[in-house]
């Protein structure tokens, strides 16, 4: 049995959308009548990545390793302390920076971020996904009516790295500040991933699991917040259309997600026929 772990947003689908290519599906359900598992292995949180859920994965590592289940048994469980989740925001928003906040079963961002990520141009798949998520007024709460749900990771954007200094020094020592690696265009984004899990971590849960070792492991991704996963699987896939540096980590470059890169490379490496 391979375990097989793949990226949503830029891998699974178009970035933003939440319909895999037909060649992706048939790859997958292949790959699984061989005996195969596969999980989701994303940034999006329970609430963002369910209208996938029909396709019928075989469990989940969701808000970047925060959430992981195999099959309807949740493996970890880890949301942020209140008092991280404070600070962290009172910094931010007193640089300036846009936030969105991430529980398992909803999402809040600030006001005006929609209009901030309108006044930008290009960008990657995560720009893209919260792009169409807000055009699309897909269950983004305003932060004002934030409920006090256990958070998972605060999502950031700005337009200077340096925004994110005053964050820096007070929660470097507890989270990670991952910032994509994508070209100039007036939006800087990342996330605050709690150092007690990542996709890479998650990766591991499962594995541990299953009893299957990790060079029985596969996983795809496209932007630098698959960095962890790329390191940890056995066998590593970039996107073609994904980050240069996440390329340059990886075993190999697949064709782009419209380009029918999942199946392409599914069956390259034997996970379906």
């Amino acid at each position: 049995m391979k375990l097989i772990f793949v990226d949503i947003d830029g891998t699974l689908t178009p970035a933003g959308t939440n319909t895999p290519p037909d060649s992706a599906l048939c790859a997958i359900r292949s790959a699984q009548k061989l005996g195969n598992k596969v999980f989701l292995c994303t940034g999006r949180n329970l609430a963002m990545l369910s209208p996938l859920l029909p396709y019928g994965f075989d469990g989940l590592v969701a808000s970047s390793g925060g959430y992981v289940t195999v099959g309807d048994t949740v493996i970890f469980d880890c949301p942020m302390t209140e008092e991280q989740l404070r600070t962290g925001l009172d910094a931010l928003h007193r640089n300036g920076v846009f936030c969105t906040i991430e529980a398992k079963d909803a999402t809040w961002g600030d006001a005006n971020l929609k209009d901030f990520l309108a006044g930008t141009s290009g960008g990657n798949s995560e720009i893209e996904r919260w792009r169409k998520a807000l055009s699309s007024n897909l269950g983004i709460r305003p932060m004002s009516e934030y409920d006090g749900s256990p958070v998972y990771k605060i999502v950031t954007m700005c337009t200077e790295n340096s925004q994110m200094d005053e964050a820096r020094s007070l929660l470097e020592d507890q989270f990670f500040f991952l910032v994509q690696d994508v070209p100039a265009h007036g939006c800087v984004n990342g996330e605050l991933v709690n150092r007690a899990f990542d996709k890479g971590k998650g990766i591991r849960l499962v594995a541990e699991k299953l009893g299957v070792p990790i060079s029985d492991t596969y996983g795809f991704g496209d932007s630098m917040n698959d960095a962890e996963m790329i390191q940890t699987v056995g066998h590593s896939i970039c996107m073609a259309n994904g980050s240069e540096k996440l390329k340059a980590m990886s075993e190999y470059v697949c064709p782009a997600v419209e380009e029918d890169g999942l199946a392409e490379a599914f069956h390259r490496y034997g996970l379906s026929e």
